[in-house]
């Protein structure tokens, strides 16, 4: 099984940290390429970013090698519905795999972040995937921190302060570190928490594993089959000869 974990953000340190986190729970046989965006920003925390990261997946996945299935890989899914449209596998996001991880394990789920930038738009993100009742809020560190891939380390505590008080005045029964440089962590401090904790690139790895083994077809009908040819104007050529139906 050959999975992709598409980074639609610039930092290549943090791609390495999910690939580190995903390897480290795949199945025997299962093999994690990865895919760093080309251009764009290191991380994405607003509406604004996470629109053109979208389109940037879209041309990553166009161009990527075969595989069975994709992860993308930032917490906000950026780009998630289209690439399920336009491709013929299964399509994952971090976001919608660590929040239906967690309302196995509990009625409600707090996300715990490192930027307070990422609000909005996680907020946002948790009401379109249709789960903001089983969502008891988001928490967000304040201030800068020297480096996004060692964020964790570096605010280790405070995450972990964010992550009680998520408990015990939003009543959150699952977290969620949530944020790609947080992947890694829950295993890291799960002994220290009083709740269950979710790893969104674990969540991911392990759904992606299990959308293969159903082998789903790709629909010919409803709201995600692959859309009619289109012709295009400027596009990356892979992501063109997609719409076009010439790929």
């Amino acid at each position: 099984m050959r999975l992709l974990l598409l980074n639609p953000n610039t930092t290549r340190d943090v791609t390495e940290l999910m690939r580190a986190t995903g390897i480290a729970v795949a199945a025997p046989g299962t093999e994690i390429l990865t895919a760093t965006a080309p251009r764009g920003v290191p991380y994405i925390a607003t509406r604004a970013e996470a629109q053109i990261g979208g389109a940037i997946a879209l041309e990553m996945l166009a161009e990527a090698p075969p595989v069975d299935a994709a992860i993308i890989a930032a917490f906000g899914d950026p780009g998630l519905l289209g690439a399920r449209e336009l491709f013929d596998y299964p399509v994952v996001g971090l976001a919608e795999a660590a929040m239906l991880n967690a309302c196995m394990l509990g009625r409600r789920f707090g996300l715990v972040t490192f930027a307070r930038a990422l609000l909005p738009w996680y907020e946002e993100c948790v009401a379109a995937h249709g789960l903001a009742q089983r969502c008891a809020g988001v928490r967000a560190l304040e201030g800068r921190f020297a480096a996004l891939a060692g964020v964790q380390e570096e605010k280790e505590a405070q995450l972990l302060d964010l992550a009680h008080a998520m408990v015990e005045e939003d009543g959150a029964d699952v977290l969620i570190f949530a944020g790609a440089p947080l992947s890694g962590l829950a295993a890291r401090v799960r002994e220290r928490l009083p709740v269950p904790a979710v790893d969104q690139v674990v969540a991911a790895v392990k759904l992606a594993e299990a959308l293969v083994a159903q082998r789903p077809r790709k629909a010919t009908a409803g709201t995600f089959r692959r859309p009619d040819p289109k012709p295009s104007h400027g596009l990356a050529p892979a992501l063109a000869a997609r719409i076009g139906h010439a790929g």
